[in-house]
Formats: structure tokens, C-alpha cells, sequence
């Protein structure tokens, strides 16, 4: 299937590993012009139909300098990929979890999507349309527990916010839909410092034995696996596309089975 996107310009943020990588290769196989927004762009430029630009998007203008060098470059943003997200596991539960690591879970899981979205839609008015994806979490509506509990709520403003831009820019042509995985097979899960990793290091366990712990706890996967990148990019891609010309506000779960329930 075509899915129209050859020649779209669309920005991806974190784009340098992990889903945000993947939904940057599966944007450009399907001939869309990437520019891919990370800290660190090592290899990106040398990804057919990817031009990597270097910015630290936790910074206040550091979305909006993302959006302006596609505009810069290409002429306009057809397609934002808002993937920047981060954890840390909160090991001491609510009280334990201060003013300051809800302003940091706020600042990575939503701001700059919303800092992201504020430039990219100026763009997309200015040219007719356009379309977001917003790869938000299960976390901003299944909580087992408080130790992403700051995590969960920046997820759930996020999902809260994609809708509400759905409704008010519907209208004027730009498209607006979240995607929510469960636990995928990134450095985020798996990686040094990741939720396996710390929760092994917090209770004396290896990380596979954390890893298989943490499932079994929140109802384990009907798939019995993780989520790749690659899925959830195909997600993604399928939502940036015209095909889905009428798919706006809407939140696709892509969770192996983890959620048993609506």
C-alpha cells in the first residue's frame, strides 16, 4: 500500500535510538524527507532520506529550533513525530517523589511535545495541514504502582492534550493522534540504567529476573514479548499517512495484550 507520504517533510524528536530511530527509517523508507532531532546525530545523516540536526530539546527553544530547520531547509513540516520521553523509577513511592521529579518527568514527557507541537502547527497552518503523532504511554492510564507515578501523569497530559488539539485544528487540516506502548525492547526497558536495570540493582536481582518479575506483576503479555521499535513505528507511519485521512484524537494502545481491560 502507498501511503502517500513520498516527498512530506516530517520531523522526528529523540530520533537518535530506540522508537524514535525506528519511526525515522520507517518515515524515509516510505519516502518522506526526515529530519531527525536528537543531543547526539552520530550516524543519522548517513541514513538514506535522513538529515540528523543537533539540539538539546529540553531546552525552551529547543523544539521550535528543530521545527524552524526543517522549515529552513525543506519549506514547510508535513508530519511531527513527538517521541522525546524519559523515566526514572521513583523507588520511594509518593511522598518519596518530589515537586522537582514531577517538573523533570513534565518537562521530558510533555512540554517539549508541547513546545514541538506549537511550532510544527504555526507551519502546518501556514501550508495547509498537516499531521502529529504523539508516542505517549499504557502508563498515562494503567498504574501499577508508584514508582513511574510522575512518569504516568506527564503521559496522561500528553494524551489530554493531543485531543484537545485534535478538536481545535481538525477543522483547519491538521490531524492530531497519540500512540500508547506497553514495555518495548528499548534502552529504556532494557538498557544500562533502564527500569530492568534499576529495579534488579534496588532488589539484589539480575536484570532478566527484575525484567521477568515487573511483567509477571502488571498481568504479563498475551504475545508473551515485548513491543519492538519497529512496531510501533509501523504504528506511527500508518498514523502520519493520509490513508487515515480521518483518524484524529484518537489513542491506539500497542501493548502486546498487557491491558486486559478498556
Amino acid at each position: 500500500m502507498d501511503l502517500e507520504l513520498s516527498g512530506k517533510v516530517a520531523v522526528v524528536t529523540g530520533a537518535g535510538k530506540g522508537i524514535g530511530l525506528a519511526a525515522a527509517k520507517a518515515l524515509a523508507d516510505e519516502g518522506a524527507k526526515v529530519v531527525a532531532g536528537s543531543r547526539g546525530i552520530e550516524g543519522l545523516d548517513e541514513l538514506p532520506g535522513v538529515s540528523g540536526f543537533a539540539v538539546d530539546l529540553s531546552t525552551p527553544s529547543g523544539p521550535a529550533e528543530l521545527i524552524q530547520n526543517a522549515v529552513d531547509v525543506h519549506g514547510s513540516v508535513d508530519v511531527l513525530v513527538n517521541n522525546v520521553g524519559a523515566v526514572r523509577m521513583r523507588g520511594e513511592g509518593f511522598l518519596g517523589t518530589s515537586d522537582e521529579d514531577f517538573e523533570w518527568a513534565m518537562a521530558m514527557n510533555f512540554f517539549i511535545a508541547l513546545r514541538a507541537s506549537r511550532a510544527a502547527i504555526t507551519s502546518m497552518l501556514d501550508s495547509g495541514g498537516g499531521a502529529i503523532v504523539n508516542v505517549a504511554s499504557v502508563n498515562a492510564f494503567f498504574q501499577p504502582d508508584a514508582a513511574t507515578i510522575d512518569y504516568g501523569a506527564a503521559k496522561a497530559a500528553l494524551v489530554n492534550l493531543s485531543a484537545t488539539l485534535a478538536q481545535e485544528f481538525g477543522p483547519r487540516g491538521i490531524r492530531i493522534n497519540s500512540v500508547s506502548p506497553g514495555p518495548v525492547a528499548t534502552d529504556l526497558w532494557l538498557g544500562e540504567g533502564g527500569v530492568a536495570d534499576t529495579v534488579a540493582k534496588a532488589t539484589g536481582v539480575d536484570a532478566d529476573t527484575a525484567r521477568e518479575t515487573i511483567i509477571d506483576g502488571i498481568g504479563g503479555f498475551a504475545t508473551g514479548r515485548f513491543t519492538s521499535p519497529e512496531e510501533v513505528a509501523n504504528l506511527i507511519v500508518m498514523l502520519a499517512s493520509d490513508r487515515l485521512g480521518n483518524v484524529t484524537g484518537a489513542n491506539y494502545l500497542i501493548d502486546g495484550g498487557l491491558l486486559k481491560t478498556t
